[in-house]
This record gives C-alpha cells, sequence and structure tokens, in this order.
C-alpha cells in the first residue's frame, strides 16, 4: 500500500521518461513535493525505518528495496551510456550511489524540516553535477 500511494513516483518517471537525466531529476523534483507533503509523514518509509528498526528482517527487506533503487537507477543510466545520451567513461554505479545518497539525504532533511522549495533547490544542484 505505501508504495502505491508514496514510491511509485520513482518507477513512473524511470518508465516515462526519455533518458536517465530527465527520469533522475524528475525523481528528485516529486521526491522534493512527496518528502514534504503535509498529508502523511515527511520523508520516506523506506528509507527511515530501517533507522528505527530493531528487526534485522525489516531492516535486510528495506535494504534489499533500496539497494532494488540504485539497481533501476543504474540500468537506466548504463542505457544511456550505450546510447551515446552519456560520456563513454561514465561510472555508472557511483552516478547512481550519487542519486541514491541526495534521494536519501533529502529524506532525512524533510524530516528534519526542510521545506519543499529548499528539497526543489538541492535536486536542481544535484543534478548540475551530471555528466553532460
Amino acid at each position: 500500500v505505501y508504495g502505491g500511494r508514496y514510491g511509485d513516483f520513482g518507477a513512473v518517471a524511470l518508465a516515462e521518461e526519455p533518458t536517465a537525466r530527465a527520469a533522475l531529476g524528475r525523481i528528485l523534483r516529486e521526491a522534493a513535493e512527496v518528502y514534504t507533503d503535509p498529508a502523511h509523514p515527511r520523508g520516506c518509509m523506506v528509507i527511515s525505518a530501517a533507522i528505527n528498526t530493531t528487526s534485522d528482517e525489516v531492516a535486510r527487506a528495506l535494504r534489499m528495496r533500496r539497494e532494488a533503487n540504485l539497481v533501476a537507477f543504474e540500468s537506466r543510466i548504463r542505457a544511456d551510456v550505450a546510447a551515446g545520451e552519456l560520456p563513454a567513461g561514465t561510472d555508472t554505479r557511483a552516478l547512481a550511489r550519487y542519486v541514491g545518497a541526495v534521494l536519501q539525504g533529502m529524506s532525512q532533511q524533510s524530516r528534519d524540516g526542510a521545506g519543499r522549495e529548499e528539497l526543489e533547490a538541492v535536486a536542481e544542484l544535484a543534478m548540475r553535477a551530471w555528466p553532460q
């Protein structure tokens, strides 16, 4: 239920956008909106719940979901390298982890009170690091 209600924006962006840059930029911008939406708790449950769990099983399940997101990011980035959208020397794994780290940081900052506009600015700055 949670994923279908709040977490699907990432999968939708990956499916709908024509490039990894467009998809991952959209994910970061939409995260700023979703993570600060007053209709539900701030941040991302999959990111923040692992900090508070004492269950190894729950922690493992959440880690697997986060890792699956990184795999999806990297797959999309690799496709863009193969298509010539990104330079051949792009470190696809590092770029995927970079986006994941920004996304995770945005989740925590929203929990600490950062507003939508602040997180949108973070998303825009993050995309400036994207390979040309």
